[in-house]
């Protein structure tokens, strides 16, 4: 396992907070600030021109949307992972997010040890969210539900008999869908977590996404994670 700090970039207008989280990080000896950024085109400018793995993103930027950002590294930069930092809690933004390709998202009421928290569990495969966020999430997910009720249950088998995975790679979507990590992933099928990674991979491109996230939700609303 690699032993190198993990890289962190900063996309956030307010100073305050800016301040706030640049400190967290920089109190963290596993940890790496790799930047900073107050708006929209500086922070492209950032993502440019540095490595990093885990990117913290307001949504709010006096010069557009954080979406938009969240969305251009998901596609170019799949390996790094896309934290939203907010104080919008609501339904439509969080699940604007999941879908633009964040794998985290927390409030910006977190204590320092909760952003921490959450870093190294991005890393680690998991997708952390606040607890009114995972409310919001929910009441998406039974939203979504109930508008796709009247499919017939043999429209429903027709979707799982047209499963576009393998049967590992739908194993381990499944363990995905239930907070496990890469590696606790890995320990469970008995292999690598760099096979696990690889067969992720697989899955993005068979499902056209671009985040766990995205994932999940497609396969769950294509029938493929029933138990």
């Amino acid at each position: 396992m690699s032993t190198d700090p993990i890289s962190i970039i900063i996309i956030e207008d307010e100073p305050e907070f800016r301040r706030r989280f640049a400190q967290i990080i920089e109190s963290e000896p596993t940890m790496r600030l790799a930047g900073v950024a107050a708006n929209k085109r500086d922070a492209q400018a950032l993502i440019d021109r540095e490595y990093f793995d885990v990117m913290l993103i307001d949504l709010g930027l006096p010069d557009g949307t954080g979406i938009d950002l969240i969305r251009s590294v998901s596609q170019k930069k799949p390996d790094v992972d896309i934290m939203v930092v907010t104080v919008f809690g609501d339904e439509q933004h969080v699940v604007s997010s999941i879908e633009a390709g964040a794998t985290g998202y927390i409030l910006k009421d977190s204590t320092p040890a909760d952003v921490i928290s959450c870093i190294r569990l991005l890393r680690a495969g998991g997708s952390p969210v606040s607890p009114v966020v995972a409310r919001s999430v929910l009441r998406a997910i039974r939203s979504r539900m109930g508008a796709a009720g009247s499919v017939s249950a043999v429209s429903r088998s027709s979707n799982t008999e047209s499963n576009p995975l393998s049967g590992r790679e739908t194993e381990i979507l499944q363990l995905l869908a239930k907070g496990m990590s890469f590696n606790e992933i890995g320990e469970i099928l008995g292999i690598s977590p760099h096979t696990v990674t690889a067969h992720i991979k697989k899955i993005y491109r068979k499902l056209a996404v671009h985040s766990r996230g995205e994932a999940v939700y497609e396969a769950s609303q294509m029938g493929l994670l029933r138990s």
